[in-house]
């Protein structure tokens, strides 16, 4: 779509009836200003749908009134989601500003955390008893429970056996009718047949429907053995019984399609407190695939991929250590290796052990690990940021689209030969590959230009699908089916599976108003709907990606906007100037003046966690001089034209101040100046 076109259809009136309903429902929780809808419309994906309007419950029971009304929701909490499932043209509840209470229970073994907690700060709280929440997304400064649960997150060392459908314990949901139910409760399944019977008894067929056909059985089992996050969870099915406990785990990775998360409680893992870290470098990207079941065999905690163009940015990073800046890398790949224990005897074992390995491998440069906490530190934001940093990088007006993929690991090889082929096919250049080769998960990342023809994009999507399921992989490994991927969740599960899917979408929400349009869709074209375009702005704006690290160290962020939210408004009122719609422009800078210019903290903490540097601060600073330049300019403009009653009124002003008590002068410049500006 044209930037016309886009900024045309972006803004709609927001709908007064479903409005009223909402407010009906519970009182004084609707944004509904161009600035609240627009700033939400944008999260990490490069999808951009605009909200009738942002509700801002602050508990359990508004969100269940809210489900009552029967209107279509999405619930958005961090806003890192990569697949589109955070975005709605409906109504966007935002659970991040008021579900954030944490609970450490049994010294650490469990934790109670509601969906606005970020993953982070849960595991601060967790680090004094030595443990840790088993997901760690690279997104973890950022992401919230919400996610992590409505995403079924894993990253970089929890595998599939410390994921968040294997972590969980049990959850507080409510239910698109707004029945609440706990699953951890005794009464958890009388209390389903009870409420909600339909709901009960439909999963109890649908599990033996499930586990009465074999060929279902073999391709879940198959399925589930990689990570994956395509469709829904219908392990659930293989791996529970009851109705409240297969239900529990259904909701996992669902994306908030079939209830609302209020409450998990998920048991943690040890956070050893000893680490061997190392990057192995290997001339080829092949050379380092091939190297990986040897190295898998060693024990390591993680082992992240990083290709040519990946390292390429790595040694750019101010980290970077001496091996990596002085290698000029051609077609060079390199593994990110971990070793984690608790034991300095154990962890010394397994560096002999690595070292073997290593001796044994065709690598490009010398292979060390160092536990070193600033150098482990150091390689660990580089391979975390590595999206954002490459995504920041990108020809200003392109969209940075980040896929990930997983496959059996003896297949990982071939699959980076065929992402190249595709990469050079589709004329995509400085396309990376990376992600946790360990357990055959790929990241890739494009840059795409969306213009009316997103053809290239289609293209490419139909080539990357049929290499992927070729190989028996899963085109979700851990970013959720979101919108990118719904309409290839039947190609992937096949007839069958795919119509329990729907069953289950049916019996947990009959009107289909949980987050609509995400994970299943009967549109083959879903996907190439509602693309995010990119207005060329200013230097500060255009690197951003979108990706929401700045907001939890942000003052402002629960007063007016957040640094994300400040670049998009911008983004915001240079499409609409575009677009020709000067009145929206105008709107949204009146808007802006308040909510990003006057309360903006300009402290500099959101560059502290921006993977490509930004400082809104500094944005803000020049935003302020500019319009401070502007007022001056008018006055002095009006004071030349009307001069001789500007010098008659300085004459009183001067005899008055002489006439003035001592001191009365001075008080009402330090009042005047104690209410201005900083």
């Amino acid at each position: 779509m044209s930037h016309t076109d886009a900024g045309a259809r972006r803004l709609t009136q927001p709908d007064p009836a479903a409005i009223a309903a909402v407010e009906a429902a519970v009182p004084g929780i609707t944004r509904a200003r161009a600035s609240d809808r627009l700033g939400m419309a944008h999260d990490a994906s490069h999808y951009l749908l605009t909200p009738q309007a942002v509700l801002v419950p602050e508990n359990a029971e508004q969100v269940a009134a809210l489900l009552r009304t029967g209107l279509p929701l999405t619930f958005r909490s961090g806003g890192t989601s990569l697949s589109g499932q955070g975005v709605s043209e409906h109504l966007l509840v935002d659970t991040r500003r008021h579900f954030r209470d944490i609970e450490v229970l049994d010294d650490g073994a469990r934790v109670r955390v509601q969906p606005g907690a970020v993953l982070r700060q849960v595991n601060a709280r967790l680090a004094a008893y030595g443990r840790r929440l088993g997901p760690d997304p690279a997104s973890e400064a950022a992401c919230t429970i919400g996610g992590v649960v409505a995403n079924n997150s894993s990253g970089m060392t929890c595998g599939t056996h410390a994921n968040t459908y294997r972590t969980l314990e049990s959850m507080v949901l409510v239910l698109p009718g707004g029945t609440v139910v706990d699953t951890g409760a005794p009464d958890a399944d009388a209390r389903l047949r009870a409420l909600e019977p339909a709901l009960a008894e439909g999963l109890q067929r649908l599990r033996d429907r499930v586990r009465g056909n074999p060929e279902s059985v073999r391709r879940l089992k198959a399925q589930f053995a990689l990570k994956n996050t395509m469709g829904y969870g219908l392990n659930s099915f293989l791996d529970h019984d009851s109705p409240a406990q297969i239900l529990a785990r259904l909701v996992v990775g669902s994306e908030g399609t079939l209830a609302f998360v209020a409450r998990a409680v998920l048991r943690t893992v040890p956070a050893h407190r000893l680490a061997a870290t190392g990057l192995v470098v290997f001339p080829t990207l092949r050379a380092a695939m091939a190297a990986v079941p040897e190295i898998v065999a060693a024990g390591p905690a993680a082992v992240e991929l990083l290709d040519a163009e990946s390292l390429r940015v790595a040694r750019t990073d101010p980290g970077a250590d001496g091996v990596l800046r002085a290698l000029e890398v051609r077609d060079h790949a390199a593994l990110l290796v971990e070793w984690q224990e608790s034991a300095p005897e154990v962890l010394a074992a397994r560096e002999r052990d690595a070292a073997e390995v290593f001796a044994r491998l065709n690598l490009a440069a010398p292979a060390r690990l160092s536990g070193d906490a600033a150098g482990r530190a150091a390689l660990w934001r580089i391979r975390k940021g590595l999206y954002a940093a490459v995504a920041g990088a990108r020809p200003s007006g392109t969209t940075a689209l980040l896929e990930d993929v997983a496959v059996p690991v003896p297949a990982l090889a071939d699959l980076c030969d065929d992402l190249a082929g595709l990469f050079a096919r589709h004329r995509y250049e400085r396309s990376v590959i990376f992600g946790h080769a360990k357990d055959g998960n790929l990241h890739f990342m494009l840059n795409e230009r969306f213009g009316d023809d997103p053809e290239r994009y289609a293209g490419f999507t139909e080539e990357m699908v049929d290499a992927v399921l070729g190989r028996g992989g899963t085109l979700k490994a851990e970013h959720g089916t979101g919108r990118v991927m719904a309409p290839f969740v039947r190609r992937q599960y096949g007839d069958e599976l795919y119509e329990v899917m729907r069953e289950v979408k049916r019996l947990c929400d009959p009107g289909g108003t949980l987050n609509p349009g995400v994970v299943l869709t009967d549109d083959p074209r879903a996907h190439l709907r509602d693309l995010k375009p990119v207005v060329t702005v200013e230097p500060e704006v255009d690197r951003c990606v979108e990706c929401g690290y700045c907001e939890p160290v942000c003052p402002s962020r629960d007063l007016t906007t957040t640094p994300r939210q400040r670049i998009v408004l911008r983004r915001e009122i240079a499409a609409a100037r575009a677009a020709g719609d000067e009145a929206l422009a105008r709107r949204l800078e009146r808007e802006y003046d308040y909510d990003a210019v006057d309360t903006c903290a300009v402290d500099g903490m959101c560059a502290t966690a921006c993977p490509v540097l930004i400082n809104t601060g500094d944005l803000t600073k020049r935003l302020r001089a500019e319009r401070h330049g502007r007022a001056a300019r008018a006055g002095w403009t009006s004071a030349a034209r009307h001069w001789g009653a500007v010098t008659r009124a300085m004459d009183l002003a001067m005899d008055a101040a002489a006439a003035a008590p001592a001191g009365l002068a001075e008080r009402a410049s330090r009042a005047a100046r104690a209410t201005g500006d900083p």
